[in-house]
């Protein structure tokens, strides 16, 4: 397919034009590099983009140049001949993935980029659970053909084995490592080779070779059995040995990318410029379109009813806000994908689950932290908003008159936090402002201020995704902070059922304060969070008071009954108490519901949980022993080991609270040549001995 000029303006093209995908994988598997190449062949950039010399078009963050990794989800817009397509770069990560859970939320199809020699790795695993919990078609690109072992067929095989799919190959490797020298196309019988020029634009289409006829042909009887297997008029003419078309094939396949039944496989090498372009190809035939998804779903706020909105602009106008960005020339910028009807710039929108119109001042095309202003935006696209003030991320925004809520963006808790304070009292305004404005961002992160000690406490997903925050604060916003040392977010529960009554009387001449309340505790299951049940049956506490009550008992649970830490996964439920016609206020129920809480928790005995980790450690074969030995004495779980070549990939769940410099400790366990990686997995308890030493402290 031939390139094309990017012309932005002419952007209204029909819907079945547009592709909004985006490119995911594991850390270092060479997926900015593939987006870099994507763009090149597009013609939406004309200088290729390499992360080692740090001048790559979607890492442009000063921090991503920095550490040579993708740190905020990027977006651009190209054409591949005559479709349009949208194309969100997300981190590797795993202290980034919000950026990947927000992305796919709005995305209609994802490229998934795996390591040819890794296969299936972790973060693999996690983005792939994202894509299916949002239902996104996706296509794999087995990338890196050109590393020391790498295995097309056995990291095909992991696709299927590790993540449950049904891949189906589409082209096949000629050579691999040094000798890797392009794909066949197994549809078309033809051989692609890159051996006209460096940059890899042009290739040579010939013959497959004699020596890979028969593979190809095997690989294509696959392809077209599991093809027909999704389409009942091709499995008939297939099990009747007629013959099926190249545009019949190609067709059920679209159908069953879109269905969730098959995902194409394809492969190259992007850093040698090799096997991008049939990757483009896909995404044109095999992604889903706007149309092809016809409509979205969500909730009438006014009726309560399931509403429906087709995808397509003469609808009534509806977008998603997935992604907030505070930029020092223009403010703050709010990403959206615009799911059905149009927007014009200083048109107003009506923000569903705020309730608030804001109006939209400005409308943005970008292309990594590039802008292009334009005039009005189309059923399809993602754009930035400029203007409106208090849209967060996973917001619905509709006319006013119209209003229809999609479904929200779910985020994990942060696991780790630490302790910040300015260097001197001036700062102090300067650093609630810094906070305020990364926090807006950034949904994984969170500030708190411990009342007790005075400290401001910012939490996120892992000691890397803490340094980043704090490396931006000094170099984006001239803010130089005293940062204390990363602490594990503990959290606290009960162990069992228990009944509290609490009483709150004051006299002091005048008006008294009175407030008298009976709850009753119950533990829920892990990760279930906080219910409050009001069982007041009688009036013996009015309507009035038990808002107060509830806000009282989640203040004491925010302060926590054993170590102060916050408490989770229980229901308190308010069966009874009393009030006084004068003394009685809002604030006496709200102490007598803190109260409650406390005696309630205590009797009902408070367990403390920890955070665990899941990790893959991948060492030479010569050090497992030592490093299984290590992650045994941080009370780490060996769940089993993998052999990669000549390394072993060591599976296990740990408690971060043992995992602090891990990485500093597993090279020198390996002399260097260990490699970490790890993800909030869920909370267990702490054992009983360390709680205690613990509370010693």
């Amino acid at each position: 397919m031939a390139q094309n000029n990017l012309i932005t303006k002419d952007r209204n093209v029909a819907l079945d034009k547009i592709r909004n995908v985006g490119i995911i994988a594991h850390i270092d598997s060479g997926k900015t590099t593939t987006t870099e190449r994507i763009l090149f062949y597009t013609g939406r950039s004309y200088k290729i983009g390499d992360i080692d010399d740090g001048d790559t078009q979607m890492d442009w963050m000063p921090q991503e140049r920095e550490r040579g990794i993708t740190i905020v989800s990027a977006a651009t817009t190209t054409f591949w001949g005559d479709v349009r397509i949208n194309i969100i770069d997300t981190p590797g990560h795993v202290d980034f993935t919000a950026e990947v859970e927000r992305s796919l939320r709005v995305l209609d199809g994802g490229v998934i980029v795996f390591d040819a020699e890794e296969g299936v790795q972790s973060q693999s695993e996690t983005v792939w659970r994202q894509a299916d919990k949002y239902k996104v078609p996706r296509i794999c690109f087995i990338n890196k053909m050109d590393k020391l072992g790498a295995n097309f067929e056995g990291t095909t095989q992991e696709i299927e084995d590790r993540l449950g799919a049904n891949p189906v190959v589409m082209v096949y490797p000629i050579g691999k490592e040094d000798d890797f020298k392009g794909v066949m196309d197994l549809l078309s019988r033809k051989a692609m080779i890159w051996d006209k020029d460096k940059q890899g634009v042009e290739y040579t289409t010939t013959e497959i070779p004699e020596e890979y006829k028969e593979t190809v042909e095997k690989w294509r009887a696959k392809l077209i059995e599991k093809v027909a297997e999704t389409d009942d008029a091709l499995l008939d003419k297939f099990l009747n040995g007629k013959d099926i078309s190249v545009e019949e094939v190609k067709k059920a396949l679209r159908a069953a990318v879109i269905g969730y039944k098959l995902i194409p496989v394809y492969c190259g090498t992007s850093l040698r410029n090799k096997g991008v372009q049939p990757v483009l190809d896909a995404i044109v035939d095999y992604l889903p379109s706007p149309m092809d998804l016809k409509q979205v779903e969500g909730i009438n706020p006014r009726t309560g009813e399931t509403e429906i909105r087709k995808l397509t602009s003469d609808e009534k106008f509806s977008a998603l806000a997935f992604k907030i960005q505070l930029d020092p020339h223009v403010g703050k910028i709010t990403y959206a994908r615009i799911y059905s009807g149009t927007l014009e710039a200083g048109a107003n929108v009506y923000d569903v689950n705020k309730g608030k119109q804001e109006r939209v001042s400005r409308l943005m095309l970008m292309h990594a932290n590039q802008r292009e202003e334009i005039d009005k935006a189309y059923s399809g696209e993602i754009v930035a908003l400029v203007g409106p003030k208090e849209v967060v991320t996973g917001d619905t925004l509709t006319q006013k008159e119209s209003p229809v809520l999609l479904e929200k963006i779910t985020f994990a808790e942060p696991v780790i936090s630490l302790a910040i304070e300015p260097k001197t009292k001036a700062d102090q305004e300067k650093l609630a402002f810094a906070l305020q404005r990364l926090s807006d961002e950034d949904p994984t992160f969170r500030v708190k201020i411990n009342h007790e000690t005075g400290q401001t406490i910012m939490s996120g997903m892992g000691e890397l995704h803490l340094e980043i925050l704090v490396d931006r604060m000094r170099t984006e916003m001239g803010m130089d902070a005293n940062v204390g040392k990363p602490q594990v977010a503990y959290k606290e529960t009960i162990s069992k059922e228990a009944d509290a009554e609490a009483k709150y009387i004051k006299q002091s001449g005048g008006r008294g304060q009175y407030g008298h309340c009976l709850i009753r505790l119950m533990p829920l299951g892990r990760g279930e969070g906080f219910k409050f049940i009001n069982g007041i049956k009688g009036g013996s506490i009015p309507a009035e008071y038990i808002p107060p009550i509830e806000k009282g008992i989640i203040e004491a649970m925010e302060k926590g009954v054993l170590l102060g830490y916050p408490m989770v996964d229980l229901q308190v439920t308010l069966y009874d108490g009393s009030y006084h016609d004068v003394d009685s206020s809002d604030i006496a129920f709200k102490i007598a519901g803190s109260m409650a809480l406390q005696d309630g928790a205590k009797k009902a005995g408070i367990s403390l949980l920890e955070p665990i980790m899941k990790m893959e450690v991948t060492v030479p074969d010569e050090f497992m022993g030592t490093v299984i030995g290590d992650l045994s004495s941080k009370r780490g779980k060996i769940l089993g080991t993998d052999k990669k070549g000549k390394a072993t990939v060591i599976k296990a769940y740990a408690p971060l609270a043992e995992l602090s410099g891990y990485v500093t400790t597993l090279r020198s366990l390996t002399e260097g040549r260990g490699i970490p990686y790890m993800e909030p997995s869920h909370y267990e308890e702490v054992p009983q001995n360390i709680v205690k030493a613990m509370q010693e402290k």
